[in-house]
């Protein structure tokens, strides 16, 4: 029975340790910005496009007005800056004496163009939204710093998958804004090999079901499910994916419950365009690169 309650106060004092851990850096703060005309890459304009954004901590400015102290984070595909308030990154990063403590950086955490609470398809437009790529979501970035948060300057620009690239994107486009790039889990490189392959499958599943109707649909296509199945497998690690799902029975009871709860939310051409998004980053890159100044 000692032994018992000692477990029990061991378990009480390691949860309100992890509690008080997780309180440790300021509140996320959400807000919207909307930039007027915006105009996409390919030549599509829409009149607001909303860019949703969380901030953790307070922008600090030098005598001259220049900021020092903002911290830009981009995410992966289909996900959202709301995946960095967890306890295995936020936990990690933003606490007191940590690498990006939050009492003294200024962290920018924004849902890209068709991600999250910012404009995507599924809010209207469906198939006549503008076809995005990581160029235009680097741009939009760029001016929610600029024109909604008053950033001019970044200490540092990292992202994870996606959000890499768009880190790679950033220090082609806008070399001079911030003081260093942590691209992680990304290579400056053509979308190619297994990272196309589980791409293409998706889109394939959609774009090839009937029951999509070029975009046009009133109920979600069965191609979806098939969709959401690829995003279970390819967004995780294999020894993760294992650890969860150790027998054929616990891998179909996980599989099923990662559908379900994603059919709740997840649209078929929000997944559809934010897939298609990675085909041209190569070329954006060029194009920025070659197009505003002599190659070197």
């Amino acid at each position: 029975m000692t032994s018992r309650i000692r477990c029990l106060v061991l378990a009480l004092l390691l949860a309100l340790t992890g509690a008080a851990f997780a309180a440790e850096y300021p509140a996320p703060v959400e807000g919207d910005y909307v930039l007027r005309d915006f105009k996409f890459a390919s030549g599509e304009t829409l009149p607001e496009l909303r860019i949703h954004y969380r901030t953790i901590g307070t922008l600090v400015k030098d005598e001259k007005g220049a900021a020092h102290n903002a911290v830009l984070i981009t995410h992966g595909t289909t996900g959202s800056g709301a995946q960095f308030i967890r306890p295995e990154f936020a936990g990690e990063l933003f606490g007191a004496r940590q690498p990006l403590d939050a009492t003294k950086f200024f962290i920018v955490l924004p849902d890209g163009i068709g991600h999250g609470k910012s404009s995507k398809p599924s809010d209207g437009m469906h198939a006549k939204f503008p076809r995005y790529g990581y160029a235009d979501m680097v741009e939009a970035q760029y001016r929610l710093l600029t024109e909604g948060l008053g950033v001019n300057h970044s200490r540092l620009v990292m992202g994870t998958s996606m959000g890499g690239m768009h880190t790679w994107v950033w220090g082609e486009a806008h070399p001079d804004f911030m003081d260093a790039l942590l691209p992680l889990a990304s290579l400056p490189t053509q979308i190619s090999g297994r990272n196309r392959a589980w791409r293409r499958v998706i889109i394939d599943a959609i774009r090839n079901d009937p029951a999509w109707q070029d975009g046009n649909y009133t109920t979600q296509p069965p191609g979806l499910r098939a969709a959401i199945q690829m995003l279970w497998l390819m967004s995780s690690n294999p020894v993760l994916r294992q650890r969860e799902a150790p027998t054929l029975a616990k891998t179909d009871e996980a599989v099923d419950k990662f559908v379900a709860d994603h059919l709740k939310t997840d649209d078929a051409n929000d997944v559809l365009y934010a897939l298609e998004a990675s085909r041209d980053t190569i070329q954006a890159l060029a194009s920025r690169k070659f197009g505003r100044r002599s190659p070197r």
